[in-house]
């Protein structure tokens, strides 16, 4: 009997709507699979309580997560707080305190959904971007001198280590081995301008590359990358990218393949110490945030991730068919693919064909 503890945290904005219907889908693939079963703790962590507490979470939170054996995240932000102590106060020392340094983000057209592109059909966009999660960009180093003066000046520096540039880079060609589809990887830097971070970077990816000399390598610049990413998003396969870039260029394939609302993410501790995060990659999205029209699919794909990574291969597989079969039919879909159906009833509808199979 595989139980699994899953601490839910529903954040804020549409994160409160659609990791309901992540937890529905769980719950229906728990139904219809022996011998699996899931135990959820729900934690009120985000906006509301650091705006009765003065933090995103409590004190003892990340002392609590360690206990579980992965954790279901919604999103955060808030209009009303700057975004640098929503991020920085929830979700990011998840990722870091837990050591979640692969993040992998898919991207495909699936069958039913039409691209902005012109021209492009289902399967024709299929890659999947390795994001680095701990440092680069993100990196919380720097500081600020004179502040409120004429001299005031600031300092924001990147730190690429080592372990995490190669620990990203490896496990992107690892994937691309067992994807076993284009065979391709490819690096995204901008080395010509930052001669020292991302410099070193090409040269990492240079010395993992070596040892995998059946993979296809490229190298690009961001801007080129931006760019192919419209007009030949067919080229790509595996993309493996710093923090910042990644989480660029993973917003414009959720785009190009037909709604940020069907973008999952996976925050993998590699090393399996700590518990992973599984998460949509659409934010909190202020815009429609109440009005229980946001899509569910990327969270009910991001539980897939979740089971895949627990080693329930069958069970991800299912909820995967399950997504795509929505998708295709058409016949309950939320208004960014064209639908009228609310949050939940999308929900409902993934949940069904879930248990159907």
């Amino acid at each position: 009997m595989a139980e699994y503890k899953v601490a839910v945290i529903p954040g804020d904005g549409v994160g409160l709507e659609v990791i309901d219907e992540g937890r529905k889908a769980l719950e229906a693939v728990a139904g219809v699979t022996d011998g699996l079963s899931f135990q959820f703790t729900e934690f009120p962590w985000g906006s509301e309580f650091y705006r009765e507490t003065g933090k995103l979470m409590p004190d003892d939170g990340i002392e609590t997560l360690k206990g579980f054996d992965t954790i279901l995240f919604g999103a955060v932000g808030d209009p009303n707080i700057p975004d640098h102590i929503t991020l920085h106060g929830l979700l990011l020392p998840m990722r870091r305190s837990f050591d979640q340094g692969v993040c992998i983000r898919p991207a495909y057209l699936y069958p039913g959904v039409e691209s902005p592109l012109s021209g492009k059909k289902a399967g024709d966009i299929d890659m999947v971007i390795f994001r680095e999660n701990t440092e680069g960009e993100y990196a919380p180093v720097g500081g600020r001198l004179y502040a409120g003066t004429a001299h005031e000046t600031v300092v924001q520096t990147n730190m690429f280590t080592r372990r995490g540039t190669e620990r990203i880079i490896r496990a992107a060609f690892e994937y691309c081995v067992r994807r076993n589809k284009g065979n391709k990887v490819t690096s995204v830097t901008k080395s010509n301008a930052q001669s020292f971070g991302m410099v070193f970077w090409d040269e990492v990816f240079a010395d993992v590359a070596a040892d995998f000399p059946q993979i296809e390598t490229e190298s690009l610049l961001v801007d080129r990358a931006a760019m192919d990413f419209v007009r030949w998003p067919e080229d790509f396969d595996v993309v493996v990218a710093s923090n910042l870039f990644a989480d660029i260029l993973s917003d414009i394939a959720a785009v190009v393949t037909g709604s940020m609302g069907l973008a999952p993410s996976a925050n993998i501790n590699p090393e399996r110490e700590y518990p992973s995060l599984f998460e949509p990659v659409h934010g909190a999205a202020f815009d429609i945030m109440g009005k229980g029209i946001a899509n569910p699919l990327a969270t009910v794909s991001a539980v897939a991730m979740m089971l895949d990574h627990l080693g329930e291969q069958e069970a991800a597989e299912r909820v995967d068919r399950a997504v795509a079969r929505c998708l295709e039919q058409r016949t309950v879909l939320t208004a960014d693919l064209g639908g009228t159906a609310t949050t939940a009833e999308m929900g409902y509808e993934a949940a069904r064909l879930i248990r159907e199979g």
